[in-house]
């Protein structure tokens, strides 16, 4: 397993023919992924789709597994041996929103039972900057064995998420008061939570701070070694960014999967604002 859960574009760059790397480009609200890596990708990179391999469909309206439903078994590990994993050769994965939609395959991957997958820090604008060679088209890789099943990485479902000693909101402020909600139906929080938006885990460059920043930052909200602690954002994507960055601090943290648009599903659930 690697002792790291981040890989640096040199890195990567010195070993990409020992690793299989997924790009999984995707932004909330942007342009296909898909057209971004068709013009330039990492060589060898498998495109692999955040809206229909790592989710299963949403229901309409949305239920109780919320807006981006963890995929099932089925079709991840089909994605996953598509896209040419194997379950034990090291794996890499990227995009370009600052590890916000890699970090839902690194979690992915780790909770199948995969145990060495890394996020590309600073994403492909960092193998860019690095002087990393980019490759058109699409790459079709053989298809790989991966398998497994879910339950590696912990998780924590809506009967049990109010009594998580500490509640990690990873959306941006503003919607964690219950100032706007431009996506969801009902604006606010889960009662308690506390509010650690996924910019703050970045620097300047758009990379993980390092592990001891991380601590601190963690620490502030109450968050230290041996806590129990579980992270929740809009929909199950993005909360991984703060489940990653805890990975950094060695803090294991569980994923509220549906999110806060599969609590406010039920009318009855408590909301807190402000």
């Amino acid at each position: 397993m690697a002792d790291t859960p981040l890989i640096s574009a040199d890195e990567l760059r010195h070993g990409l023919a020992g690793v299989t790397v997924l790009d999984v480009r995707y932004r909330m609200g942007g342009p296909p992924g898909l057209d971004e890596y068709l013009a330039g990708h990492v060589p060898s990179a498998a495109y692999v789709d955040l809206e229909v391999e790592l989710s299963d469909p949403p229901a309409d309206p949305v239920d109780e597994r919320g807006r981006h439903p963890l995929p099932s078994s089925e079709r991840f590990i089909d994605a996953m041996q598509r896209a040419g994993v194997d379950l034990d050769a090291s794996v890499v994965v990227y995009d370009d929103w600052q590890g916000r939609a890699a970090a839902r395959a690194w979690w992915l991957l780790r909770h199948h039972g995969h145990r060495d997958v890394r996020v590309l820090d600073g994403g492909w604008a960092a193998w860019l900057a690095a002087g990393g060679e980019s490759e058109a088209g699409r790459h079709e890789p053989r298809r790989g064995t991966f398998h497994g099943s879910p339950g590696a990485m912990p998780v924590v479902a809506a009967d049990d998420v109010l009594d998580v000693p500490v509640l990690v909101d990873a959306r941006a402020p503003e919607r964690y008061r219950g100032e706007v909600e431009p996506v969801d139906p009902v604006a606010g929080r889960i009662p308690g939570a506390v509010s650690v938006d996924t910019g703050r885990n970045l620097d300047n460059h758009g990379r993980f701070r390092a592990a001891g920043e991380l601590r601190a930052l963690y620490a502030g909200v109450g968050v230290t070694a041996g806590t129990d602690v579980a992270a929740y954002c809009g929909s199950g994507v993005t909360a991984t960014h703060d489940i990653l960055a805890l990975e950094v601090c060695g803090i294991p943290a569980a994923l509220y999967a549906a999110s806060w648009s599969g609590w406010v599903a039920d009318p009855q659930r408590p909301v807190e604002r402000g």
